[in-house]
This record gives C-alpha cells, structure tokens and sequence, in this order.
C-alpha cells in the first residue's frame, strides 16, 4: 500500500494535476490500490493561520518563561499555544510537532483559561500522564486553540521536558 501511495503521488506530481483524483485511470495503479490510498491536499499556509498576525491585530498571550521572564506574544484565533510560541521564537519545544506522541509542549496555564476549555482527550491525557511538573492545570501546548476570549491569557512554560531524545537533540520549530 505504501509503494502504491508513493507511485500514485509521483504520477500526480509528474501530471501537475492538482484537481480532485477520483479514478486510478492514467496512473499505474489498480482499481484496489487507488481505494485503499489515502490522497493529501496542500493550501498556501497563509490560509492557516499560522505565523504572527498583521500588526493590530490577534491575540496577546503573555509566557512565562522557566527563568521566570515574562515575554508577550501575539497569535490568531485557531492558533495553538504551540503555533504561538515557535511563531514568535519562545522556546516551548514541541518536539512530535503537535502528533500527540510526546509531552515537551506541555504548559501550566491559569485556573480561569483551564477551566474555560473542553476536557483533555484520553489521548493528551495518556501524554500528560508523561510531563515533568504536572499540576492540575496543565495541558498540552499544541492542543489548546486561541479564541477571542483569551486576550492577555498567562501562559507558564514548565523548567524542564522529558524529552527521550538520548543525544541531547533539541529540535528547531519548522
């Protein structure tokens, strides 16, 4: 399956047909093989709503560093905490970019933001069970979403991760 996603991806590519693929038709596959692909989409990044928002404008968050420095940031509605921080360079680290396989993006946030949020799934809970300085207003960093409401919001950034990265590699924010 994984060679048959790979050639159907190449022959799109070669194709530049970047419309809706529904037949297997011109691309060397089987009929099976195309049902059994899972297709990808691509749109310009600017349309996510990731980066810094235009002056003006977004939300505040002010982190606090593990050295206790407080340092303002701004994101856009939608954005993680996580998508904040490594827009405005904060070191919170992320290291399984937002997949939920690890807990280095885990922050402390106040009482009234956590209790303002949905519940954690069991899937951030299994990996905050993971987290260095849990408290009971923890959550992952790449599972909470900016919303109007949280202008000026404190976010605290723990003094360590677990990170099982064995050589001391620390990954850059893409």
């Amino acid at each position: 399956m994984i060679r048959a996603s790979g050639s159907l991806i190449k022959n799109i590519l070669k194709k530049k047909n970047f419309t809706t693929v529904t037949s297997s038709k011109g691309f060397g596959i089987s009929k099976q093989q195309f049902n059994n692909v899972k297709l990808f989409s691509t749109t310009n990044i600017s349309l996510h709503g990731s980066g810094k928002p235009p002056e003006g404008e977004g939300i505040t968050i002010n982190f606090i560093t593990p050295e206790g420095e407080t340092v303002s940031a701004r994101g856009r509605v939608g954005q993680s905490i996580l998508d904040v921080a490594h827009s405005n360079e904060i070191d919170l680290e992320g290291a399984c970019e937002a997949s939920l396989a690890c807990s280095t993006c885990h922050v402390i946030l106040t009482d009234e933001i956590f209790d303002s949020l949905e519940e954690p799934t069991d899937e951030e809970n299994d990996m905050l069970d993971l987290a260095f300085g849990l408290t009971e207003t923890s959550r992952l960093g790449c599972q909470v979403e900016l919303r109007e409401d949280m202008e000026g919001m404190t976010v605290k950034i723990p003094s360590a991760t677990r990170n099982m990265a064995v050589d001391g590699f620390k990954p850059k924010p893409h």
